[in-house]
C-alpha cells in the first residue's frame, strides 16, 4: 500500500460493520496495524459469517458492538463520531434471498438507507465505503466484465446489493456524504465462513476437501470465476477509504487470471494433499439463478487507486488451507452457545 495512504489510518476512528465477519475482521486487523481507533458493529447472528474467534488476535485492541445494522437508533449513535465507515454488513446468500426476499430487502436496502441517513444527519462528513457485488451484474454479456456494463442481476440478493450500492452513490451526489462502492469478487482466505455452503462456494469447496469428503461440482466444471485473496481486498477497502478520487465511484475488484472451477478443485486436492470430486447436473433453484462464466475487469481501479490482485491463487490457497488445518476447531463448529454469549457481552458494554 502506498505509504499516504497508510499513514492515513492513524489515529483515525473508523466503524467497520460486519465487523466480525470474513472481510470485516481481517480488515480490522490491518486498521489496527496502521493505528486507527477501531470500532466493530455486528449483529452476531449465526448463520452468517460472523464468528468471534475472527477477532481473537486483536479482540483487546477493538471496540465491538453487538449491533444489527436494521437498529436505526443505535446506528445514529454509533456513526456519529466516525471518521472512516466500512460498510461490509450484509446478506450474501443468494439461495437464502429468493427463500427469504424480505430479510434480504431488510438487511441490503432497507439498513443501508438507514445508516446513510444517519450519516447524513448526525454526520455528514464521514467517508463511507460499501462492500458491493459482482453479482449485480447478472449473467455478462461480455467478458471480463467492466463497470460499464448493464446491470442484470438473477437473484433478489443482486437486486438489494444494486439498491445499496446506488443509496451510496446517490448520497455523495446529493448530500455530499462521501461514498464509493467496490464490487466483490470471490473474495477468499482465512476467516471466511466454512461451516455451511451458504456463502461462499470457495469455503465450502475447502471444507470438504480438507475432510476427504467427495466434492459436487455442478454442471460441466467449465465456468470461469476470478478470486481475490482477502489481503488483497482489504487493501482495496483501505485505499478507497484514503483517496478523494474514490468519492461517489464504484469499483470492480478482481483476481490475477479467471480459473475453471474444475480447475480450482484440483488444485485445492493437489495443495491438500487428498480429495476427489464428482461432476452433477445443476438442482434447478441453482439452475436458475446460475451466472456460468464471470470475472472482472478491474482497470478503472487500477488506474485511480493504483490497486491491483498480488497474491496469485495457488499462495492464497495454500494460505488459507494452512490457517484452516491450525484453527480447524475454531471454524467446523456451528458454535451458537458463544455466538449467543458474546452478544449478551458486547451488547451490554457502553
Amino acid at each position: 500500500m502506498p505509504f499516504r495512504a497508510a499513514r492515513f489510518y492513524a489515529g483515525k476512528r473508523v466503524m467497520v460493520t460486519g465487523g466480525l465477519g470474513f472481510i470485516g475482521s481481517n480488515l480490522a486487523a490491518c486498521l489496527v496495524e496502521l493505528g486507527a481507533d477501531v470500532l466493530l458493529v455486528d449483529s452476531l447472528e449465526p448463520e452468517t459469517g460472523a464468528n468471534p474467534s475472527n477477532i481473537d488476535p486483536i479482540r483487546d485492541r477493538v471496540a465491538t458492538r453487538g449491533v444489527d445494522v436494521r437498529d436505526a437508533l443505535a446506528m445514529e449513535r454509533l456513526v456519529a463520531d466516525r471518521d472512516v465507515i466500512f460498510n461490509l454488513a450484509g446478506q450474501v446468500s443468494h439461495l437464502d434471498s429468493m427463500r427469504d426476499p424480505f430479510t434480504d430487502l431488510e438487511i441490503n436496502c432497507r439498513a443501508q438507507l438507514s445508516l446513510l441517513e444517519a450519516c447524513r444527519h448526525h454526520n455528514p462528513s464521514v467517508k463511507v465505503i460499501f462492500a458491493g457485488t459482482r453479482q449485480i451484474y447478472g449473467k455478462p454479456d461480455y467478458l471480463p466484465v467492466d463497470e460499464r456494463h448493464l446491470l442484470h442481476p438473477t437473484d433478489v440478493n443482486g437486486i438489494n446489493k444494486m439498491a445499496g450500492e446506488w443509496y451510496h452513490v446517490l448520497y455523495n451526489n446529493v448530500y455530499g456524504v462521501r461514498a464509493c462502492s467496490l464490487r466483490l469478487t470471490n473474495t477468499y482466505g482465512p476467516r471466511m465462513l466454512v461451516k455451511n455452503n451458504r456463502q461462499t462456494a470457495i469455503g465450502w469447496f475447502i471444507r470438504q476437501v480438507i475432510d476427504g469428503e467427495e466434492v459436487q461440482l455442478f454442471g460441466d466444471g467449465s465456468q470461469l470465476r476470478d478470486f481475490t485473496y482477502v489481503d488483497d481486498a482489504c487493501e482495496a477497502f483501505l485505499l478507497a477509504g484514503a483517496s478523494e478520487a474514490a468519492n461517489g465511484e464504484v469499483f470492480n475488484l478482481g483476481g490475477p487470471e479467471p480459473i475453471s472451477l474444475r480447475d480450482l478443485i484440483e488444485l485445492l486436492i493437489e495443495i491438500v494433499g487428498h480429495g476427489s470430486y464428482r461432476l452433477v447436473p445443476f438442482p434447478e433453484e441453482k439452475k436458475a439463478i446460475d451466472i456460468g462464466s464471470v470475472y472482472a475487469d478491474f482497470t478503472k481501479i487500477q488506474r485511480v487507486l493504483g490497486w491491483q490482485p498480488r497474491t496469485a491463487l495457488r499462495e492464497g490457497l495454500e494460505r488459507t488451507v494452512a490457517f484452516y488445518l491450525e484453527h480447524r476447531d475454531q471454524y467446523w463448529s456451528d458454535r451458537t452457545a458463544e455466538h449467543r454469549t458474546l452478544n449478551a457481552e458486547v451488547g451490554a458494554r457502553p
